[in-house]
C-alpha cells in the first residue's frame, strides 16, 4: 500500500485558511457524532474516524460520540445460540438478551472505540445512558403487522429516552475529553433498556443544544426521487418529502429523529455517509459539506 501523495506547503496553507473560518464558527461548540455503520466495523476507517475526533477536539470543539452495535450484538447471540426476532426493525430484547446488549454495546464496542481514539492521542471516556442517570428510559410497543392498536407487539426491554440529565457530561466537556457514549438506559422500574442509538443520540443533543448532530450511515444523506443528493432541508420540506413518497423506508425514523433533536434546540442535524474518509471533517470544516444539512 502506498502512501497517498502529500500536499505542497502552498496546498497546506491554503487547506489551512479554508478550514479556519469553520474552526472559528465551531469553537467551543458542541458537536454530537452518531457513529455506526459500515465504518464502525473497519478498524482502518475506525482509526480514522478516532483521529478526526481527536482533531476535533484539539481545534476547540466539543465532540460526543454515540455509537450502535447491531450487527456486534447480533454477532454475538448468534454465538450464544439467542435467536434474535424483530418487530418493525426493533429488536424483541427479552431478559437474557438485554444483558448480552449491554454487555456488547457498554462493554467490548464502548471500550474499543475509547481505546482507539485513546491511542490516536485523545483522552476519550466511555459512559452509558445509565452513568449519573443521565437518560431515563420509557418501555417501547409496537402495534402488529395489521396496526391494530390492539394487536400490541410486547418488545421486551425496548426503551426510547424519556428524560435526560446533562450533569455528567458538563462535568466532562471542556476538559479536554471526548465523551463515547452507549445507548443503554436504565427505567423508572430500575430495568435496564436497550434504546435505539439514533434517538439516543438525538435526545442528547437535544438536551446539550448542540450545535451540529451527525448521523454517520451507510448513505450520501437524503436523495431525491432521481436519486441525486439534497444538501440542504427544512422542516417543512422533510414533512413533503414523506408525504410524496420521497423519503421511504428506515429513512423516515432517522429523519424524524432529526426532527426531534431540532424542535428541542440542535441548530442543525446532518445525514452523511460514513464510509467516506473523514467525512466528519469534510462536512465541518470545509465549504464543500458531506451530507444533507437540515434545519429549522
Amino acid at each position: 500500500m502506498t502512501d497517498a501523495p502529500k500536499a505542497n506547503p502552498q496546498e497546506q496553507a491554503e487547506i489551512l485558511m479554508q478550514a479556519l473560518p469553520h474552526m472559528l464558527r465551531y469553537d467551543d461548540a458542541v458537536i454530537v457524532v452518531k457513529y455506526g455503520g459500515h465504518a464502525m466495523g473497519d478498524e482502518e476507517k475506525g482509526r480514522s474516524f478516532a483521529r478526526d475526533m481527536v482533531l476535533l477536539e484539539q481545534s476547540g470543539v466539543n465532540p460526543v460520540v454515540v455509537h450502535g452495535g447491531g450487527p456486534q450484538i447480533g454477532s454475538m447471540l448468534e454465538k450464544l445460540g439467542i435467536k434474535s426476532r424483530f418487530s418493525a426493525g426493533l429488536r424483541i430484547t427479552d431478559k437474557a438478551t438485554v444483558e448480552i446488549v449491554e454487555m456488547v454495546l457498554a462493554g467490548s464496542i464502548n471500550k474499543q472505540i475509547v481505546g482507539t481514539i485513546n491511542a490516536q492521542g485523545g483522552r476519550a471516556i466511555g459512559l452509558c445512558g445509565k452513568d449519573g442517570n443521565m437518560v431515563i428510559a420509557r418501555k417501547v410497543s409496537r402495534a402488529g403487522a395489521g396496526g391494530d392498536v390492539e394487536d400490541v407487539v410486547d418488545l421486551g426491554f425496548v426503551g426510547e429516552p424519556d428524560k435526560v440529565d446533562i450533569t455528567v457530561l458538563e462535568q466532562v466537556l471542556g476538559r479536554e475529553l471526548i465523551p463515547v457514549l452507549a445507548p443503554v438506559a436504565q427505567g423508572v422500574d430500575g430495568e435496564t433498556y436497550n434504546v435505539n442509538a439514533d434517538a439516543f443520540a438525538g435526545a442528547i443533543a437535544g438536551a446539550l443544544h448542540a450545535k451540529r448532530l451527525l448521523f454517520l450511515t451507510d448513505v450520501p444523506g437524503v436523495l431525491d426521487k432521481d436519486k441525486n443528493l439534497i444538501k440542504h432541508l427544512k422542516l417543512d420540506d422533510i414533512r413533503g418529502l414523506i408525504a410524496d413518497g420521497v423519503i421511504t423506508g428506515g429513512m423516515i425514523p432517522k429523519v424524524e429523529t432529526c426532527i426531534y433533536a431540532l424542535e428541542r434546540g440542535v441548530e442543525g442535524v446532518v445525514i452523511l455517509d460514513g464510509k467516506i474518509p473523514h467525512a466528519v471533517l469534510i462536512e465541518l470544516l470545509t465549504d464543500y459539506g458531506a451530507g444533507t444539512l437540515i434545519t429549522r
